[in-house]
């Protein structure tokens, strides 16, 4: 497989994880399938979820290299030597970004949700029983024991919800964490061999 039409490949397949990466943050805004805990965010919403990772690390930073990134593996003015030099540091730009979606989703997962609780069987409160009871009293994590999910009594469901889209924003980013360091040596082979693109252009020339 020619540089040109790895970079082709690369770029395609790193649309559906950043779009998948945004899809998933915006989700975990609405715990429950409600709007109501956006209003009071800074109390309401697991702070992760606020860090953006998905939207902005999985989603943004890697999608803007995507569009280069594919771009090179095309006829035109980035599909060239200098294309491919620029591709290295636009999937350097993705990297960045799919370490910080990684980072802020195993946060995420670790630290458990945001929400309403029963403590001491009298009181309710809203704050992150499955992380401090973790850290506390059991050497377990929540992750490994689903008995402990329903813990949170407000967002209903919120330990799932919150354990699946974290998840996928994981698994997300780790594969753009793989392409992006695949463009990076693709990118630099290019850069000093040349793309499938230049190699037709000069045998079109010589024909000519």
């Amino acid at each position: 497989m020619c540089t040109g039409t790895c970079s082709r490949v690369v770029g395609a397949a790193l649309w559906p994880f950043a779009l998948l990466c945004i899809v998933a943050n915006i989700l975990l805004a609405f715990p429950d399938w409600k709007t109501q805990y956006v209003h009071d965010w800074g109390r309401h919403l697991t702070p992760e979820v606020l860090y953006l990772g998905g939207l902005v690390g999985g989603g943004v930073m890697v999608l803007v290299p995507a569009i280069h990134i594919q771009a090179t593996g095309r006829d035109g003015c980035c599909g060239n030597r200098c294309g491919m030099c620029l591709s290295v540091l636009f999937a350097a730009m993705g990297v960045v970004g799919a370490i910080y979606a990684v980072s802020v989703a195993m946060l995420g997962l670790v630290h458990g949700p945001l929400c309403r609780y029963q403590e001491n069987g009298t009181s309710t409160d809203w704050g992150r029983p499955l992380w401090n009871s973790w850290e506390s009293s059991s050497k377990e994590s929540y992750l490994f024991n689903t008995n402990r999910w329903d813990t949170c009594l407000e967002p209903r469901g919120v330990t799932r919800f919150n354990v699946i889209l974290f998840s996928l924003l994981l698994g997300s980013g780790l594969v753009e964490l793989g392409l992006c360091f695949v463009q990076m040596f693709n990118g630099l082979f290019g850069c000093v061999c040349g793309t499938c693109n230049d190699k037709e252009g000069r045998e079109l020339q010589t024909y000519h």
